[in-house]
């Protein structure tokens, strides 16, 4: 699946890096119009004066840019740090968090100044030594969709394959995958793709690719060597959720079995009140469990806000149901966290 999009931006200096060459080249060679801008952080000329509008336009626009700021965030529980080569995503999935992150016109920014960013990295597997350091390349994106102009995510596949102690991780709903089949990666990348039930993916995850498209190109980078895992998040406990998650781990277990070293990361629905705010306003009709007084408690988060997540005893349910379910379909597979 491409981009749908039909707005680019480049920060001029962004041509000065290969990267930014490529994307410039690939977008000219398709016809389409590039408009320059100083900075990737002051984008103006996104149409949407509602809320729905703003969001849909921002979501077709690509801003080719570079990244200045090279301190790596925390990523718990899945990684120790974030690393930005991408920030936004194409997708329109109602739940996401990113809907508090990114403002009203929620623009994708492909970063192409990929060297600096992994010299940077580097710097922090070199603190770190001898200890193991990994890095997400998805905290705060999907960088599938964008790599095609960019090659970003190929350029730190190999780039980590030399890392005796640095290891990269990133996850996708997007299976466009195929050009990191080849690369030499020394399984130092593992690749996850987020999956959920037939129902979530249907209600809530507008332009995103069908769920056997993942799990199809999850067993291709299985197939070439990569370390690989599923995300399955949000895990919406509405009624008859225990049926529907135990279908598509039988799924899971169908497209997966005999492949080694798969992982499970697990994440329950959760939201904020401007999250909230933010999903009702573009997505009025929504029905996401979005009521506080039902089957939730208010907790603060590790970046210092508060959430509205399950109560424990939910969750309690929640977790035992995934470690027996996993743990009978797939034995040998890990679960990393339950959450």
């Amino acid at each position: 699946m491409q981009i749908a999009s039909h707005q680019f931006f480049f920060e001029k200096e962004a041509l000065n890096y290969p990267a930014g060459k490529k994307a410039y080249d690939l977008i000219k060679k398709e016809g389409r119009r590039i408009e320059f801008l100083p900075s990737h952080n002051r984008v103006t000329g996104i149409p949407g004066s509602v809320p729905q509008e703003a969001f849909f336009h921002g979501k077709n626009t690509i801003v080719i840019g570079i990244r200045r700021t090279l301190d790596f965030a925390g990523c718990k529980p899945s990684a120790h740090f974030q690393l930005p080569l991408v920030t936004g995503c194409p997708g329109m999935c109602e739940y996401c968090y990113l809907n508090t992150q990114l403002g009203k016109k929620p623009y994708m920014r492909l970063y192409v100044n990929v060297d600096e960013i992994l010299a940077r990295a580097a710097a922090y597997v070199e603190a770190r030594r001898p200890e193991i350091t990994i890095f997400e390349a998805s905290a705060t994106s999907d960088p599938v969709p964008g790599e095609r102009y960019t090659g970003a995510l190929a350029r730190t596949v190999e780039f980590f394959a030399d890392q005796e102690h640095g290891r990269l991780r990133f996850v996708t709903k997007f299976p466009a995958i195929d050009s990191l089949l080849e690369l030499n990666h020394r399984r130092h990348t593992r690749i996850r793709f987020s999956l959920n039930t037939a129902k979530v993916v249907d209600k809530y995850e507008h332009r995103t690719p069908p769920l056997n498209a993942r799990l199809q190109a999850l067993a291709r980078i299985l197939k070439h060597g990569f370390p690989g895992g599923v995300i399955i998040a949000p895990v919406i406990m509405n009624e008859g959720w225990e049926e529907e998650y135990n279908e598509l781990l039988e799924l899971i277990k169908n497209y997966l079995t005999g492949y080694p070293d798969i992982t499970f990361e697990i994440i329950s629905h959760r939201f904020t009140a401007r999250a909230r705010s933010n999903i009702m306003a573009v997505f009025p009709d929504t029905t996401l469990p979005m009521d506080e007084s039902v089957n939730r408690r208010f907790k603060y988060g590790q970046f210092g806000y508060g959430k509205y997540v399950y109560t424990e005893d939910k969750l309690k349910s929640m977790k035992r149901f995934f470690e027996d379910k996993i743990s009978s379909l797939m034995p040998d597979a890990k679960i990393e966290y339950i959450i």
